[in-house]
């Protein structure tokens, strides 16, 4: 098992900017148990009110291209295993299970796994599906997502690829300029940041990264640079920072 990174919250970043450039994300997640910070932790803290009610996550997503299905209102039983998950701090099982296990039963899905014995057995699982639509991502450091830090190991119906940050188009950076808040507060505060368009080019560049990867699973005509681009014109056009206060504000309501 690989220790945890302690990256900020690029996957649940990068699902806004996917939503802003004109997809549709229903995001599974959870409180954070071998990271610092969590999805739902982030998500809840800026206003985000969980439910499991499919109407309201089918309105967030037609009106703010964005829903979050918070793991244990849609699986009960992992409130049980949750406090030995804290106790254990590092990755299980259940790090495993989560992307298998997505409410929504996506046809298109971007998985970042925390090594290659995992992505290989996720790519073994999807393809039997040939209607399923996927990219498994692991960069060879031991991130699960696209780091930019070095090479990435990526699956897909048509194949797996090594890749390096050339086909990104996009410098490398350094793990600790990656790192996430030491606390909800200001994980947060970054993740606004990097909506806002006020993050560091290291941080801004990660998010695009791996939204690229999610765009690619949607447009397989369209190479990464091409990607990067249409992710870029998502996050400084403001859309990405609009989904998010969007689906903030339908959760609130009743």
């Amino acid at each position: 098992m690989s220790e945890s990174k302690n990256t900020f919250n690029i996957s649940t970043l990068s699902a806004f900017v996917v939503a802003g450039a004109g997809y549709k994300v229903a995001k599974h997640g959870n409180y954070g148990v071998s990271s610092s910070c969590g999805s739902s932790n982030v998500m809840e803290y800026l206003g985000y009110t969980f439910t499991n009610d499919e109407a309201k996550l089918k309105q967030q997503l037609d009106e703010a291209g964005f829903c979050m299905m918070h793991a244990p209102l849609f699986h009960p039983a992992m409130k049980n295993v949750a406090p030995v998950r804290r106790e254990l701090g590092v990755k299980t099982f259940f790090n495993m299970l989560g992307p298998l296990v997505n409410p929504s039963f996506p046809r298109y899905q971007m998985v970042g796994v925390f090594n290659l014995e995992v992505a290989r057995l996720y790519n073994y699982l999807f393809q039997k599906d040939k209607d399923f639509h996927f990219a498994i991502i692991h960069s060879l450091d031991g991130y699960d997502e696209v780091s930019l830090t070095g090479k990435v190991k990526s699956y897909s119906p048509e194949g797996e690829k090594l890749l390096s940050t050339d086909d990104w188009g996009l410098p490398a950076v350094k793990a600790e300029e990656i790192t996430g808040g030491q606390t909800v507060q200001e994980a947060a505060k970054l993740f606004l940041a990097v909506l806002k368009n006020n993050a560091t080019p290291a941080q801004t560049n990660v998010v695009l990264a791996n939204t690229a990867v999610a765009i690619q699973v949607f447009e397989k005509g369209k190479d990464l640079k091409t990607c990067v681009e249409i992710a870029q014109e998502s996050l400084l056009s403001g859309r990405a920072y609009a989904s998010l206060t969007k689906a903030v504000e339908l959760s609130k309501k009743l």
